[in-house]
């Protein structure tokens, strides 16, 4: 789907869209800090293509992938953490490279670490 050249969409537009309902898009703000679109002084929602972005992951981690909203918000957060924590590994590796038997320590912690994020 490809998104139009205009800063700001009306919770309808954004609902044809998507395929997801108003009310939906309404409830899903309550439920995922992420999405939060402005609101102009009449108290109407502004999407930003950020927003519709994050409508359509939220849509497909809950309506494709099968998640619930908690493992959805999840995933979200994971996302972010897995953004962010690249950079700090690369120092890591350069700065102490880790070699044979190391390296399946090093990648059971990481998997256990996983397992207990999703638990």
């Amino acid at each position: 789907m490809t998104i139009p050249n205009k800063l700001y969409f009306s919770i309808s537009e954004v609902a044809e869209m998507t395929g997801v309902k108003p009310h939906v898009l309404r409830y899903w703000e309550s439920e995922f800090p992420d999405l939060r679109p402005k609101k102009n002084r009449a108290g109407n929602r502004s999407y930003r293509e950020k927003d519709i972005k994050m409508v359509m992951t939220i849509r497909d981690l809950l309506y494709q992938q099968g998640y619930t909203i908690q493992g959805a918000r999840m995933q979200l957060k994971e996302r972010v953490t897995r953004r962010e924590e690249p950079a700090a590994r690369v120092a890591t590796a350069v700065v102490a490279p880790v070699q044979g038997d190391d390296v399946l320590r090093e990648l059971k912690r990481e998997l256990q670490e996983i397992r207990k994020r999703l638990d």
